[in-house]
């Protein structure tokens, strides 16, 4: 397996058996593919090219699928597995991912690869994005406790709440595309991850409070990159409230997520980064993801037995009845496994990984012309 291989198309067709959706598998190997998290856009070359990463021959490694012809094209070529976190560059010729304490560059065209940031290999790397002005990539990391606390956070949670509370010191990167020259924006002694740039203003990201939803003593937090101002964002309205797996809206501004009332009613909703403009929307169903480009259309997936793609539509400003999309039957058994929905940028196209064979893949969906012909979710 060499870096720029072309792999042979693998995807093949078949129709929802709930809803009659045409769905489209576009990956199929016997080992785990997905695609980007799901906060991540990997959809470049307008549209026509999609980034993932695939176990292959016990090796992980950056991919691409051509959209028009199936063809796969691997971008690097690494012999060890790991849990990739990669990122698009906003001109979308350059893509960043991690390895361990190192940040490199790809680009799209030539595959050529720059180490732009090399870490402690005592501290714990996070994901990464790009700032909307495509100067810097931003990340985070926190010190190691893996001798003191058992942890296996992307097989099961395994020390989630272990780790929040023993709150080890953690830091949000800025590090510089053009000279690689990194600069702490903030650190404290909490469990941070889930870095998240704004996609259309520069200074602007949100970061996490990692733990159980619940217990955690703030889950979405904003921070100017410019001022070092940090404020939290969407608080908690009662006691033993969920809210996390936050995201950006297309426009920079908004910010959507999900959660549960302390009764265990499932709810979506969406504020703005100062605090205003907030609106949430419940739903009588256990889910485990929301995404959305706006507020305007919102897909879910629902967790066993509701094994399914949710989606909502405003008409008039009401949202619809929720509607069956079509079955995931995704296990969720470990992080390359989870279905993390995700719109494709014009909105018309669902893209989501799920291991109902066996190993993950990636399917993608074409939302129908006829929203209202798809089934309402009854309970």
């Amino acid at each position: 397996m060499t870096k720029g291989k072309v792999w042979s198309p693998e995807w093949s067709y078949y129709t929802d058996r709930f809803t009659g959706v045409q769905i489209t598998q576009l990956t199929n190997y016997t080992g785990h593919s997905h695609h980007l998290y799901f906060t991540e856009n990997g959809w470049y070359d307008n549209g026509r090219k999609i980034l993932f990463c695939s176990d292959r021959e016990n090796k992980t490694n950056l991919f691409r699928i051509d959209l028009q012809t199936g063809e796969l094209l691997q971008l690097t070529n690494y012999d060890t597995t790991y849990d990739m976190s990669a990122c698009l560059h906003p001109d979308e010729k350059k893509a960043y991912f991690r390895r361990k304490n190192k940040i490199m560059e790809i680009d799209l065209e030539t595959l050529k690869e720059r180490l732009i940031y090399e870490g402690s290999e005592s501290l714990i790397g996070g994901n990464i994005n790009c700032t909307a002005d495509g100067q810097y990539v931003i990340t985070c990391v926190r010190e190691d406790f893996s001798d003191q606390i058992q942890i296996d956070l992307k097989n099961g949670y395994i020390g989630h709440r272990e780790l929040m509370e023993a709150k080890p010191k953690s830091q949000i990167l800025q590090i510089s595309i053009a000279d690689k020259t990194a600069k702490i924006v903030f650190e404290e002694e909490n469990f941070i991850t889930h870095i998240n740039t704004s996609p259309t203003k520069k200074d602007l990201i949100t970061f996490c409070h990692e733990g159980p939803w619940q217990l955690v003593d703030h889950r979405i937090w904003g921070l100017n990159l410019q001022t070092g101002e940090v404020w939290k964002i969407r608080e908690r309205k009662e006691p033993m409230e969920m809210v996390g797996h936050e995201y950006w809206y297309a426009d920079g501004e908004t910010i959507g997520y999900h959660g549960f009332r302390a009764n265990g009613t499932a709810f979506f909703g969406k504020i703005q980064y100062d605090n205003q403009q907030m609106r949430e929307v419940e739903f009588l169903f256990r889910n485990w993801h929301a995404q959305s480009n706006d507020f305007s259309q919102i897909v879910v997936d629902g967790r066993a037995p509701l094994d399914k793609l949710i989606v909502w539509r405003q008409e008039n400003g009401t949202f619809t009845k929720p509607k069956v999309l079509c079955e995931h039957r995704c296990s969720f058994h470990v992080q390359k496994v989870h279905a993390h929905p995700r719109f494709s940028p014009d909105g018309n196209k669902l893209l989501f990984t799920s291991d109902k064979n066996g190993y993950g893949n990636l399917y993608l969906v074409d939302l129908p012309n006829d929203f209202n012909s798809l089934p309402d979710y009854e309970r």
